[in-house]
């Protein structure tokens, strides 16, 4: 990408309606641009950070025998209606909307009953199990608030994963897989040695649940963990009863806000059964299908490392989610030469700033968009046959010779 070529444009203030930090960074850099509260629109830069983290998600997945699907986002109310969801006394953050024909739908906030409703038509035996079903896709929830950036937002991106199984111990066995696979995830996002698996409510039909808790101090949520952290608890959770359940004492923990990056539910039959998800095991026996689902927030979680990385110069992103690994600039003729040439040879990594304006501004917009190396190939650099690079993490300045400079990619 250039600079010049893109109308993306930096800006000095963040809009005085845009409170949260992470929505006011990531709209100063360009990354998205807000629409009303809590609906953004993604910009080159936001867009390629939100398929940075899809990606490692989408190859996680893949590596434990998940398929991706994509599916509607109108709902039909019929199976909503056989779980009582659609209900808005029982679910109270629906957008609905009438058909001109007569008749009303629903935008969906989640995918559990047109996943087992879809699925009906494919599952009919024991050989058809397990199966492992995900989806990356727009959920809409009518939230009473939303002013925490894109980290609670009313049309945000999901990826939600559901799983199918014909016992108890092949869902735990699954459970247990995705566990694992959410745990490579968020250290490939550069958040793993701050996230962690929390107990949380089952709500009816289980006694816990598991969060993936992100350390953050503007996190909505309250947690307490232990020293090494071996037992982390939602504060909806954390009594005595749960403690002695534990063999822990509430001396052992701290309190601390989070954010809530995922989720894994063990759900068993509670939408299969009233569905009518159902299998015929190996004696010929019609059984319910067990289930399990596994959410995780995508523009959350890009909500998330922009408020827990950056500085008061900007954004600062790991190196996995970054839209691009080098911020270039190209200062003389000569250097300008240079830059365009190293530009050429990496263009898919690298965000060349080719405007006429002056360094000190080109230096200001590199660390507000917080790519996580700024390399100057100027003139007086060349004279020594190197380039000047500034790690955006670290701010240390280094010099490199322009035949090493692509080991930074």
């Amino acid at each position: 990408m250039r600079l010049k070529n893109t109308f993306i444009k930096t800006l000095r203030e963040a809009p005085k309606d845009e409170l949260a930090k992470n929505g006011a960074l990531l709209t100063r850099a360009g990354y998205i641009h807000k629409e009303m509260a809590g609906v953004y629109d993604y910009l080159p830069l936001g867009l390629r950070v939100i398929e940075n983290i899809k990606n490692i998600i989408r190859e996680e997945l893949n590596a434990i025998g998940c398929e991706e699907v994509l599916m509607s986002t109108l709902q039909n109310p019929e199976p909503w209606e056989k779980t009582g969801r659609f209900s808005d006394q029982e679910v109270d953050i629906w957008f609905k909307t009438k058909l001109a024909s007569g008749g009303e739908l629903g935008l969906a906030p989640t995918h559990e009953e047109p996943m087992v409703n879809m699925l009906k038509t494919y599952i009919s035996s024991y050989k058809d199990l397990p199966l492992y079903v995900y989806q990356f896709q727009t959920k809409f929830r009518n939230e009473l608030r939303a002013k925490s950036g894109v980290m609670r937002g009313r049309e945000f991106l999901m990826k939600d994963l559901y799983s199918f199984h014909v016992s108890e111990a092949d869902l735990d066995n699954f459970y247990e897989k995705v566990e694992d696979a959410y745990a490579r995830i968020f250290d490939r996002l550069g958040i793993g040695d701050c996230t962690y698996k929390t107990f949380a409510s089952g709500g009816i039909f289980s006694k816990y649940s598991h969060e993936y808790q992100t350390l953050l101090d503007v996190g909505e949520d309250t947690i307490y963990y232990n020293k090494d952290h071996s037992l982390v608890f939602n504060k909806e959770v954390f009594n005595d009863e749960v403690l002695a359940e534990f063999g822990a004492k509430r001396e052992d923990f701290e309190e601390t806000n989070a954010a809530e990056t995922g989720n894994i539910f063990k759900l068993m039959f509670k939408y299969s059964e009233p569905l009518g998800l159902k299998f015929s095991d190996e004696e010929n026996h019609m059984q319910t299908v067990y289930m399990g689902c596994y959410g995780m927030g995508v523009s959350r979680l890009m909500g998330v490392i922009a408020e827990k990385f950056a500085d008061n110069k900007g954004l600062i992103w790991p190196k996995s989610v970054a839209p691009f690994q080098i911020y270039l600039v190209g200062i003389g003729e000569e250097g300008t030469k240079r830059a365009e040439e190293f530009y050429n040879e990496h263009a898919d990594k690298i965000l060349f700033d080719d405007r006429d304006v002056r360094p000190g501004e080109k230096f200001a917009d590199s660390e507000l968009m917080g790519i996580p190396y700024r390399v100057v190939i100027s003139d007086k650099t060349l004279a020594d046959g190197v380039a000047e690079v500034v790690e955006r993490a670290s701010g240390e300045t280094s010099k490199i010779s322009l035949d090493k400079l692509s080991d930074l990619l």
